[in-house]
């Protein structure tokens, strides 16, 4: 069993633990004792036969402590059906234990009339003769109320048939107006009063007897529980009712099974018996889950002893679990770990990215400058990524051991998401061929997927870069946005995570992200290098002739350099560009750098908010032309909150460019208020205040620049590679150690 497996079941244990022990001290201290029911059910149907000249009583048979069909469905028609009275004929509990017949009361408070019970056969199992008279009253009883006379025998032989005998022709001595007699087992079966065959413990000769007195003393129906199948029988001047079933299972799987008896009394006392039946049976699932539920319930009237058992057993067992997740957990790393015989060899790293280079994104150019970054350490690497529609220098992708998978279907129209054909058998023998160290993978799916895959066929290590934060992509997905945003985006990044034996993520924010979402495995945080040399060397006629490119005169110019796509909420900065203007006028001039499929609507945008005069969309710009529009720049301009880290920010602030940013996971860990620039809310009051103070107050925009640029200085590129090249090292060394104590503990056992 896995680790994370042991910590589910040792919680899932303790609470089950926790909670039957809290449920017990409720039972004990706060739920009210059972006492006998009888006499209060008599003096509510006293109340209920005042000044009622109508009469109307229900009868419900083999109720066995049913929930789903009784409880839920036969209870509110009762109830509907306003009876002075609900009697039950006998079997109300499935047996006589205590659970069933607090669970039973549960379910008769639900009524809103008194109740009767009749001793059966199923309230005498399980020690439950002592159970009825505590909780409710005598097994054989008489109730009298405003004329009408309930009397109820007991059918078990639990009490003498001969004083039971001798004791009802004396109550039907009584006068009273009409008369009703309950007992659970029935007096015909096949409507033959000569019949000798009986379905319980009632003698033959007492039958008859008792059949030969109501002959002499007729009553105006008899009620009784032992049939699961309703009937109304009418023999010498009384109606015998057989009410069927009120819940439990049943042979017949016919709608309307389930029965109960409805009794109406007229101002002329006329008599009518009808047989309701209840439409919607009971399911073999919903009956399992019921049975079930018992059996919990059962769990707290045991009594103590038992009780006890059964905590003691799930501590033991939670406390060995608990041995085992301490066995198994590794809070801190490895110091002893040996890492510097990874560190010497040449590695051979497979990189699997579903998208790369001839297409401009954050993710192609950091996995370009890993790859040359370790190649420069000395170490061999190989791309399995996309083929684009314009292809690639073949010759250049040979010598750079680029494998370009064919494409299966381009997502949109600039065709730049391309689903590449996982299938080709050229990814298994270009990986054979190449013989990987270790795997690197940039996405959690399809290409990532499969290199996963590849990883576990080929027995080594496989890392991970999260780079992206899939929720920001739902208009992507052909499923519902909400679904993919907040469960299935999640889902994926841990799912993939945890199955791989090693983390890189680019931001502290990043790392805080994944354990939030349940990832175990290890992380490297280590930000995407920069080639700070690069973008802090300035050309100034190569700055001055594009300045005079784009017609920016003595303008303030902001630059912002993102991807033309929902997720980078550029619509959100153009809004913010219309109200700068509107307030501070048209001094300055916005270059969006990139492309991408919102362009269109991006640029039916500008001209509807007006600001055409001081917006230029630049179009896609080569990754070594744009140290130039970075150093352009007066200021530099970001929304997008679907970053990890934003690497453009940290190359314009190479360029000495001041940011001002939304506020996100990645932005919050580069950008420092007021140190190399500014980050706010998605508000555009906000946002607009703080580029207008940096566009007005030279001292301060010259301030930052110089801070953003010092602190870019610590994000170049050298120490980046040597720093992922590390971490390579750190897991082939614990993958290594586990193998070897995996072939301890099998010679161990040979």
């Amino acid at each position: 069993m896995k680790a994370y497996q042991v910590r589910l079941l040792f919680h899932a244990v303790l609470w089950l633990s926790l909670g039957l022990v809290g449920y017990r001290l409720y039972l004990e201290f706060v739920d009210e004792d059972l006492t006998a029911e009888l006499p209060h059910q008599v003096d509510r149907l006293d109340q209920q036969l005042t000044d009622h000249s109508h009469f109307r009583m229900a009868v419900v048979g083999n109720i066995n402590n049913s929930i789903g069909v009784f409880e839920e469905r036969m209870v509110p028609k009762i109830n509907q059906a306003a009876p002075n009275l609900l009697v039950s004929a006998g079997n109300a509990v499935s047996d006589g234990g205590e659970d069933k017949y607090r669970a039973l009361k549960r379910s008769l408070a639900h009524l809103k009339m008194p109740w009767l019970l009749t001793y059966g056969e199923q309230e005498d199992g399980g020690f439950g003769s002592l159970r009825f008279q505590q909780h409710f009253g005598p097994f054989h009883y008489s109730v009298e109320s405003h004329g009408y006379q309930f009397i109820v025998l007991d059918s078990t032989g639990r009490t003498n048939w001969g004083w039971q005998m001798m004791w009802l022709q004396r109550q039907l001595q009584e006068k009273a107006q009409h008369r009703f007699i309950f007992l659970q087992q029935s007096l015909f079966l096949t409507g033959d009063p000569d019949e000798t065959v009986t379905d319980g413990p009632m003698d033959h000769q007492w039958r008859r007897q008792l059949l030969t007195i109501l002959k002499a003393h007729p009553v105006d129906a008899v009620f009784s529980a032992g049939m699961t199948q309703p009937s109304i029988r009418d023999w010498q001047g009384t109606r015998f009712v057989n009410t069927g079933s009120a819940g439990g299972f049943v042979l017949s799987k016919k709608v309307g099974t389930y029965h109960y008896a409805l009794v109406d009394i007229d101002e002329q006392g006329k008599l009518q018996v009808s047989l309701k039946g209840v439409d919607i049976g009971q399911r073999g699932v919903a009956r399992w889950l019921e049975s079930f539920w018992l059996f919990v319930h059962s769990l707290f009237y045991v009594g103590y002893t038992n009780f006890l058992l059964v905590i003691g057993a799930l501590l033991l067992l939670a406390l060995h679990l608990y041995r085992k997740i301490l066995d198994s957990a590794e809070y801190y790393p490895d110091y002893d770990l040996d890492i510097e015989p990874w560190r010497q060899r040449q590695l051979r790293v497979a990189m699997f990215t579903n998208n790369y280079l001839p297409f401009i994104g954050g993710v192609p150019i950091a996995i370009e400058r890993l790859r040359r970054g370790l190649e420069k350490l000395g170490d061999a690497v190989t791309l399995v990524a996309p083929r684009y529609r314009h292809g690639s220098e073949r010759g250049q992708d040979h010598q750079l051991s680029i494998l370009r998978v064919p494409t299966l279907l381009a997502l949109d129209k600039s065709g730049d998401f391309r689903i590449a054909n996982i299938f080709t058998p050229r990814i298994r023998r270009h990986l054979a061929a190449f013989k990987p160290d270790i795997i690197h993978l940039h996405h959690p799916f399809w290409l990532g997927s499969i290199g996963l895959w590849m990883a576990r066929r080929l027995n080594i290590p496989a890392i991970y870069t999260y780079h992206t934060r899939l929720e920001h992509y739902a208009h992507f997905v052909p499923i519902p946005g909400r679904l993919f945003r907040h469960l299935i985006s999640h889902w994926l990044i841990r799912r993939f995570a945890n199955k791989c034996d090693g983390v890189i993520v680019p931001t502290w924010s990043a790392e805080e992200y994944l354990r939030l979402v349940g990832v175990k495995v290890p992380t490297c945080v280590q930000p995407t290098g920069i080639e700070y040399q690069r973008f802090s060397d300035r050309d100034e006629a190569a700055l001055k002739a594009l300045a005079e490119q784009h017609q920016l005169a003595d303008r303030k110019v902001l630059v912002t350099a993102a991807r033309l796509s929902l997720e980078k909420n550029l619509n959100f900065m153009l809004e913010c560009i219309a109200r700068l203007k509107h307030q501070h006028g048209a001094h300055f001039c916005l270059l969006i750098v990139g492309d991408g499929p919102q362009r269109e609507a991006l640029e039916e945008t500008r001209r509807t908010l007006d600001i055409e005069d001081c917006c230029q969309f630049v179009g896609a710009v080569p990754p070594e032309d744009m140290a130039r529009y970075y150093q352009l720049a007066d200021l530099f301009v970001f929304t997008s909150k679907s970053e990890t880290q934003g690497m453009v920010i940290l190359e314009a602030m190479a360029a000495a460019c001041p940011v001002v940013a939304v506020r996100s996971s990645g932005i919050d860990d580069v950008v420092n208020d007021d140190q190399n620039g500014y980050k706010t809310r998605e508000k555009a009051h906000e946002w607009t205040q703080r580029v207008a103070t940096l566009l007005d107050d030279d001292q301060t925009r010259q301030r930052l620049s110089q801070q953003a640029q010092a602190f870019a200085e610590q994000y170049d590129i050298a120490p980046f590679a040597s720093h992922v090249r590390d971490f390579y090292a750190q897991v082939l060394a614990e993958r290594h150690k586990l193998a070897l104590q995996a072939l301890d503990e099998h010679e161990a056992k040979e």
